[in-house]
């Protein structure tokens, strides 16, 4: 198959350069202000202050250094006996017997299963359980259940410091265990 040739016809481009801008002219400065020259017209009084009247040097002569050896006064000994500590009583434990068992959660019973919580329990100045937190690792339907009892149940004598209450946290080990 033969195709027809065609003949393009070819334009050629001359690239003129674009001439280049004038440089810019220097700034003119304004003429420069002659500067004032000083003159001294009249000589200023020189006004005498008058010195106190003091010898030149002090006539009274030095004291002569002792040679005895010098004098030792001892500074007072620090108390020896150690600052008291403050007297820090620990939270004490006034829950009555009835109410220390939580809830044993139902799920967990019909299954049969047993576990032992480690508590971290932050008691308030006034000997309320505020807080509830697993130390390890914790079944979160057990870790409920404990946290919902002793927290609106559970309650201690507040620890103290110097016979002022404060608040404290301690560590307690809770078993849920099925009776047989």
């Amino acid at each position: 198959m033969d195709l027809p040739q065609r003949i393009v016809d070819v334009t050629r481009v001359t690239l003129i350069p674009e001439p280049l801008p004038p440089p810019p002219e220097p700034e003119r400065q304004p003429p420069a202000k002659p500067q004032p020259q000083a003159r001294i017209d009249q000589v200023a009084p020189l006004v005498p202050v008058p010195q106190p009247n003091r010898p030149a040097l002090d006539p009274t002569p030095l004291p002569i250094p002792s040679l005895d050896p010098p004098r030792f006064v001892p500074l007072p000994l620090p108390d020896p006996r150690p600052l008291a500590d403050p007297v820090r009583v620990g939270p004490r434990f006034a829950t009555p017997a009835s109410a220390l068992r939580p809830p044993y959660p139902d799920a967990k019973r019909r299954l049969g299963e047993e576990t032992m919580l480690r508590l971290r329990l932050s008691i308030d100045a006034r000997g309320r359980v505020v807080a509830v937190d697993p130390v390890g690792a914790a079944d979160p339907v057990f870790l409920a259940s404990a946290r919902r009892h002793l927290l609106a149940r559970w309650r201690y004598q507040p620890a103290t410091e110097d016979g002022r209450a404060i608040a404290s946290t301690t560590v307690i080990t809770l078993r849920f265990e099925l009776e047989e």
